[in-house]
């Protein structure tokens, strides 16, 4: 017998693609896939998606010896053994096995194998025999082999290992396959709710051009370009760059651009924060010479242009060809026209399109009363403002956060101090705590002079990790102090600004430095950076949780790197309370204006040597391990930011926690929870 050459095909079967040795059944699945395209004239993202633009993608043969061409009879038995087992055993014992192997077993024994376990779709088992295969000194890097694993673990979903295949081949000076590349987009895409994986997608999209020199399939430009889509428009527009590097590709390689693609760039334009009008303008041109006409889709994105720019004509304009569509208007374009004339200073008029909302859709939604309410405030209208809260209270619609904001926001300003306490006090009934609505209420109990009250407020805010102090706050109870004279109070505040790196006010400052000066006091703004006991606590938890240090090539200096999800709710409240337990240590790209409610999912601490102790115990060689002495650091406060940061509960109420590291060091921590717990 002669060798048999493994040349893996990617077809189509029930809409997916899937290798296929059969040339005959890849060939009918292309003609089903060819017809599906043919009679079909609707855009649709999924098949594209799913299918591989009618070609299959080309990657290296594989050549493995069959057993009946080795000469020993017990290599023979052995190997045959080896596939017969392996399989079937978790991966501990799977490499127990394997190194019993190890006076006789060598690459091409190894490689039969990885083999056998792909052919029987025992991938996982495929990919330990790889790995396992990488630590020997026999081994030598087989570039079709490394290729068809990756390809299967990516068709499996299974990114992660996938990439790190894709990384070997890379590290060896080898350019990955265009089905490596292809299979490990499409893969990190069909995960796009995992952390970071778009991005990733988008990496590997551009180094498939850019270093392999490939040209992507019609399907992988619309599959990305969609899964960027995908996102709300506050953190799509971020993906502008990649959207239109997408875009460049499609129009350079002669493929075709889809009316929805146009559309989305269009769409992704018009939320930035400076809009590039002209090419806007340039797109819209592009559409009409390929004879795409403008939908609904393309004008709302030139309205909300407008309402950013203040640009009343051509606001009326589009409006008119929004009716001329019969498409139904869609209440955002409602909400872009009153902001367009808030802008150039007709408040009554955007009031005017509000109400006709409500008779064209018969409803209007929360983000409407919000735009509303925030004009009435700015325009300083009390009684309408007024109304239209009460209205917006009693439809039940949520959030009403940001319109109490504004309202309070009105009160301050017109110096309404009795009514700002009473529309924080309805606040608190319906809302969830928040940090700007304390803010405004202790900016007016200062202004009172109503500083026991002011003082209890700033004292409750230090205390709720879900609110939190910041620098606004803080030189608002700092100025209160400074003008009854309580330096005694003023020195604590100063102190604690200091220590969190808080700016102060220049007025604030010069009245600080005086009586300083005259009590020969230090400058407390010359504090050296220690972390405090529950720093370093939460520091461990979020450790144990999976949180990364990132060193320098001399691992002198240590960069922490948090990271929360967007789809779990205790990161949501824990990412504000990290944010300012640290915030003294964050890097000042990472630090937020004193308005500013949102804070980012991800932010980076200053590069110290501080973290060094950390860095060595938990992320030894840039590699996340189980710390020795770990059993010493399990207080209660490090498992509750272990369970938050990187733990869940599951339905039938167990907490589970998420580790990486040892088995030894895993029965460490399960021993001492025992003990303590």
């Amino acid at each position: 017998m002669g060798r048999i050459t493994w040349e893996p095909m990617l077809c189509l079967v029930n809409d997916e693609v899937v290798p296929h040795e059969d040339k005959d059944l890849g060939f009918v699945c292309f003609l089903e896939m060819k017809w599906k395209i043919m009679v079909s004239d609707a855009f649709d993202f999924e098949r594209c998606f799913a299918s591989t633009d009618l070609k299959h993608l080309a990657s290296p043969k594989l050549e493995v010896r069959e057993l009946d061409e080795l000469p020993e009879q017990w290599r023979r038995s052995k190997l045959a053994w080896l596939c017969k087992e392996l399989p079937s055993h978790k991966s501990g014992t799977l490499i127990r096995i394997l190194n019993a192997q190890k006076k006789w077993m060598r690459q091409e024994d190894a490689t039969y194998v990885a083999v056998h376990c792909m052919r029987i779709r025992e991938n996982d088992a495929g990919f330990r025999v790889y790995k396992w295969m990488m630590q020997h000194n026999w081994y030598r890097f087989d570039f079709a082999l490394a290729t068809k694993l990756a390809d299967y673990m990516g068709k499996e979903r299974k990114f992660a290992k996938c990439r790190e295949i894709f990384d070997d081949i890379i590290k060896q000076g080898r350019v990955p396959s265009e089905s490596t590349f292809h299979i490990l987009v499409v893969a990190y895409l069909s995960a796009a709710k995992g952390e970071g994986c778009l991005e990733e997608a988008c990496s590997v999209y551009n180094r498939m051009i850019q270093l392999g020199g490939y040209q992507p399939r019609l399907s992988l430009h619309n599959s990305l370009f969609k899964a960027i889509l995908s996102k709300p428009g506050s953190s799509a527009k971020a993906y502008l760059k990649q959207a239109e590097f997408i875009f460049h590709n499609l129009l350079t390689t002669g493929l075709e651009i889809h009316k929805d693609i146009y559309n989305g760039l269009i769409w992704l334009h018009s939320y930035q924060d400076t809009v590039d009008t002209e090419r806007m303008a340039s797109l819209r041109k592009q559409m009409q010479e390929a004879g795409i006409e403008e939908g609904k889709e393309v004008l709302v994105s030139v309205l909300r242009v407008c309402s950013k720019q203040g640009d009343v004509e051509e606001a009326e304009n589009t409006w008119l060809r929004l009716l001329r569509l019969d498409a139904g208007l869609p209440s955002q374009s409602f909400v872009y026209k009153m902001e367009v004339y808030a802008k150039v200073g007709e408040p009554k008029k955007s009031l005017e399109i509000f109400r006709e909302m409500l008779q064209h859709l018969g409803s209007v939604n929360v983000v409407a009363y919000h735009k509303v309410i925030e004009i009435m405030c700015k325009a300083k209208e009390i009684e309408i403002a007024e109304s239209l809260m009460a209205d917006f209270i009693h439809t039940g619609l949520k959030p009403s956060m940001p319109a109490y904001i504004d309202v309070m926001n009105m009160y301050f300003n017109l110096s309404l101090y009795d009514k700002v306490e009473s529309a924080f006090s309805q606040c608190l009934e319906i809302c969830r705590p928040s940090r700007t609505v304390y803010c405004i209420y202790l900016d007016s109990l200062v202004k009172v002079r109503n500083l026991d009250k002011a003082e209890e407020i700033f004292d409750y805010m230090q205390s709720n990790g879900a609110i939190g102090v910041n620098a606004r706050a803080c030189n608002t109870i700092l100025s209160g102090y400074l003008s009854a004279g309580d330096d005694f109070k003023a020195e604590k505040i100063y102190g604690l600004m200091c220590q969190k790196m808080y700016d102060v006010d220049p007025p604030l400052m010069e009245i600080i430095d005086s009586f300083l000066s005259l009590r020969m006091k230090p400058d407390k703004r010359r504090i050296s950076m220690t972390l405090t006991k529950e720093q370093r606590e939460i520091l461990v938890g979020l450790l144990l949780g999976g949180l990364r240090i990132e060193s320098d090539d001399d691992r002198k200096n240590h960069m922490i790197r948090f990271e929360f999800s967007e789809n779990s709710s205790a990161h949501a409240v824990l990412r504000r309370h990290i944010y300012d337990q640290y915030h003294e240590w964050l890097h000042p790209s990472c630090k937020l204006g004193e308005n500013t409610e949102h804070i980012p999912y991800k932010f980076s601490s200053i590069s110290h040597s501080y973290f060094g102790f950390y860095a060595d115990k938990f992320w030894p060689n840039d590699r996340q391990m189980i710390p020795k002495l770990v059993h010493r650091w399990l207080s209660p406060c490090v498992l509750a930011y272990w369970y938050m940061y990187g733990g869940y509960r599951t339905a039938s109420g167990d907490i589970l926690l998420k580790i990486k590291g040892s088995e030894e060091g895993v029965q460490k921590i399960v021993r001492t929870l025992k003990t303590r717990f």
